[in-house]
């Protein structure tokens, strides 16, 4: 059997395992904050990321043995077969639902559709994009090019290959003891040291002759990276409601990865153009100047917020029933403020846009009346009635506190408020 693997085929397993590795990714980062209170988070995350960086640690040593005693397919045979008691597990773990489920699954593409738009109007979430995309595809190249510094630089072989491979893994496990102490600096201090570390981690790499500064460099570069990928990681989950939680999480390990992928093909080519020193050097470089650049986009800035579904939207009053495909529906809120407080609340209510925008709303407008002073609508637009049904499950207490923030400026009892959906010629009223 062993001819029948060729570098196609193996090629081909690997870009299949790594397709696998990506969808599983989400779902499993997802559970994380049903699995234990949000002031845990941090320690949950790093201690995930402890139970990988062991294997990756002790891995390639367990592989060797079983090799040994059972023959090359073992270690394949071995994982394969320890896969089926997560999959046992995962079936007989029964989540907590908070709200009762009544409305019907989301279908393909408006769920990935929603997810962007959600990603695209939460500043929280898109931050913590834009700092991975400044962080992997640099950090990527010592992994890209740890076979080849061995080979070339250090002159060794599979043993010292595994060793610093291990040692990477074993930095990464004291760094996810260290991160939730860490954590208390602050997220943005974490990431800044993380960066600094990797550069430093790759000065090391390229002035690398030998395994001791090999095995110096791999131990730094373990121990930013969980803690970089850590701070990302629970920086991410802060930012994203249950409803969403899993079509972010896949945002952002689909960047990760993308940035990992592109990273290792562009510093490979660079490699063999300038040589492993300087592509080490270049990137560290470009980590450094990173930390600047960067900076004002904060992470964990959601953590102080409720994410839990507030449940306060009133059920519209309907003079029939509405079929749930019925769209696009137009919500007015009309409000009635005071001359003197017209520059704070239109503040207030470009807050308020960003939540209509995420929650679903394709369309946003804030208008006011020419012949009443004082009289603002607030306009958005929403794919169909069923889509406007899930608004009002997606709200959270901290899009209410934005809410109520805009109905302290209402100077004559509560907003009106209006359901308009696209009229059909064959309707009748």
């Amino acid at each position: 059997m062993v001819e029948w693997i060729t570098p196609n085929w193996l090629l081909t397993f690997i870009f299949l395992t790594g397709i696998a590795t990506v969808l599983a990714m989400p779902p499993w980062q997802a559970i994380v904050p049903q699995l234990v209170p949000k002031e845990e988070l941090r320690s949950a995350v790093a201690l995930n990321g402890v139970g990988l960086n062991i294997s990756r640690a002790i891995g390639p040593a367990l592989a060797g043995l079983a090799i040994g005693a059972l023959g090359m397919a073992a270690p394949y045979w071995i994982n394969a077969l320890s896969t089926f008691a997560v999959i046992a597990a995962l079936i007989w773990w029964r989540p907590t639902q908070p709200i009762a489920q009544s409305l019907p699954t989301e279908r393909f593409a408006n769920a990935i559709r929603n997810g962007l738009r959600y990603a695209r109007y939460n500043p929280d979430l898109r931050a913590t994009l834009i700092r991975s995309a400044g962080f992997f595809p640099l950090a990527s190249v010592y992994w890209a090019l740890l076979p080849l510094l061995v080979r070339a630089r250090i002159a060794g072989g599979p043993e010292i290959y595994g060793i610093l491979l291990g040692a990477i893994g074993a930095g990464a496990v004291c760094g996810a003891f260290v991160f939730p102490a860490a954590a208390k600096l602050g997220a943005d201090r974490v990431m800044t040291g993380a960066t600094a570390g990797t550069a430093l981690a790759l000065v090391l790499f390229a002035i690398a002759r030998e395994p001791a500064t090999g095995l110096i460099a791999c131990v730094l570069a373990g121990i930013s990276w969980v803690a970089a990928i850590a701070t990302l990681n629970v920086s991410a989950q802060f930012a994203l409601p249950g409803w969403v939680r899993g079509r972010g999480m896949a945002m952002f390990a689909t960047g990760q990865f993308a940035g990992l992928a592109v990273g290792s093909i562009v510093w490979g080519q660079a490699a063999q153009m300038i040589g492993l020193p300087a592509v080490h050097i270049i990137a560290a470089i470009a980590l450094v100047a990173s930390v600047p650049l960067l900076r004002r986009w904060k992470l964990q800035t959601a953590a102080g917020f409720d994410l839990a579904p507030s449940m306060h939207w009133p059920a519209p009053l309907l003079s029939h029933d509405i079929e749930p495909d019925r769209g696009p529906v137009l919500v007015t809120i009309e409000y009635v403020v005071a001359g003197d407080e017209r520059a704070p609340f239109l503040a207030a209510m470009a807050k308020l846009a960003g939540e209509r925008r995420r929650d679903g709303a394709f369309d946003w407008g804030i208008y006011e009346d020419a012949a009443k002073e004082g009289v603002f609508v607030e306009t958005f637009c929403v794919d169909s009635w069923l889509e406007h049904m899930r608004q009002h499950q997606r709200v959270t207490n901290a899009d209410r506190v934005l809410q109520d923030a805009v109905h302290r400026f209402q100077a004559e009892g509560d907003p009106a408020v209006r359901h308009l959906i696209a009229a059909r010629r064959s309707e009748t009223t």
